[in-house]
């Protein structure tokens, strides 16, 4: 079977427009949510998300082109572009054997909002010719394929907030079974309109902390009162092995285990089994490894923390045999379907630099969420195996495991 490993990253979330500032003020244990500037939240009973400020479209696409592609995909665009420079690729590089793998859970919302108040207010001869090509999922990959030129596997996931991890699979598989040499994966999500947040606060999942932004997002603690959400885009370029080694490309990992499940048990309540499976099937795969972190969904949700908890115990033996954990949705929010990609990322460079990022905002213990992690700073630690876990509604998880070469 061929070896896959992950020899370029790029990220861009409420803390940074790149992946080395993002990392560092997630590490200082900074946090990128605030009160919503994108639109007039002052009517929602949720008013807060990890917005990000100052990116503009500009800087990856011509600016008459802009207008075609809905925010996730820029952000989308900005993260493929720093991991494809990040891994150096040669200019010979074969085209037609390197693919795209992307992900959104939800795709273009500001612009289906958009457009279906134009057909309300205006009638259907106002909407865009360019609602479509700008909001399906799937776009994503397409623009990114032809901003980079890549002939291969063009792949998307559409899986709620697994749609990243699964997309890491997905190109993983591409590689193994010879479709394709190198892919990118690309994980993107902008859902901050009125219609998501409206959406997610109709049922009761985001925090409403309003008056109190930066310790909002709570994961793991006793006091948390639901999610809040991110925007952003993680990208990683992945490759054989041998063809790595060859070109002397900086490896920052080998994905040796990833696992897919489903609870088949409720469209938005998750279980502890389907979590449980996923990180089995990661873990046998991988060769049950030592595990030296773990970068959780920990949503900040009363559910999913506990089961996770209770998932995490269950696969390593005990709480006192598992690895350190930490959730980083209390510093830039949760990202929904990106936030596997960014969180890998995230993972891949906790690896590179032997740093346990830190759970923000831990302050009251909960029985059920007792494991290590990593609470309110930063540690140092030597880090050979990182797992990151992605858990979303209809059931469906996610997981994957890297290991350091």
């Amino acid at each position: 079977m061929r070896r896959v490993v992950v020899t370029g990253l790029g990220m861009v979330n409420s803390l940074g427009l790149d992946k080395e500032s993002a990392f560092a003020a997630i590490n200082e244990g900074k946090c990128g949510i605030k009160r919503i500037e994108l639109f007039d939240v002052e009517a929602y009973s949720a008013q807060i998300a990890g917005e990000i400020v100052g990116f503009d479209p500009t800087t990856v696409m011509d600016a008459k082109e802009t207008k075609k592609a809905d925010r996730f995909i820029q952000l989308g665009l900005k993260a493929a572009a720093e991991a494809i420079e990040d891994a150096k690729l040669p200019e010979d590089v074969d085209r037609e054997s390197f693919g795209v793998a992307s992900a959104s859970g939800i795709g273009g919302l500001p612009n289906i909002e958009k457009n279906s108040i134009v057909l309300s207010t205006r009638g259907p001869k106002r909407i865009s010719p360019f609602f479509i090509p700008s909001s399906l999922v799937n776009m994503l990959g397409g623009f990114v394929s032809i901003y980079q030129n890549l002939k291969g596997p063009n792949l998307s996931s559409v899986t709620a907030c697994a749609a990243g991890t699964h997309a890491i699979g997905e190109a993983a598989k591409s590689i193994i079974v010879g479709t394709a040499d190198k892919m990118l994966v690309i994980g993107a999500e902008s859902a901050i309109c009125g219609a998501g947040v409206g959406g997610f606060a109709a049922m009761k999942a985001l925090s409403t902390r309003n008056d109190d932004p930066q310790t909002a997002s709570r994961p793991f603690d006793a006091d948390r009162d639901g999610f809040v959400m991110g925007e952003g885009a993680g990208a990683l370029v992945l490759e054989v092995y041998e063809d790595a080694v060859a070109r002397g490309a900086t490896i920052y990992g080998e994905l040796i285990g990833f696992g897919e499940s489903g609870d088949a048990n409720h469209i938005t309540t998750p279980t502890m089994d389907g979590p449980l499976r996923a990180m089995k099937m990661a873990y046998k795969m991988a060769g049950e490894p030592k595990v030296d972190y773990v970068n959780a969904h920990g949503t900040s949700t009363p559910i999913n923390d506990k089961n996770e908890t209770a998932a995490l115990k269950e696969l390593f033996g005990g709480k006192e045999n598992c690895p350190p954990v930490s959730s980083t949705k209390g510093q830039i929010g949760h990202c929904l379907g990106a936030a596997g990609a960014i969180e890998a990322v995230i993972s891949l460079m906790a690896m590179r630099d032997g740093i346990l990022p830190p759970t923000i905002n831990y302050t009251t213990p909960d029985e059920n969420c007792d494991l290590d992690y990593v609470p309110n700073e930063a540690r140092k630690a030597d880090l050979n195996v990182v797992m990151s876990n992605s858990f979303g509604f209809g059931g469906t998880n996610g997981v994957v495991i890297f290991k350091k070469i």
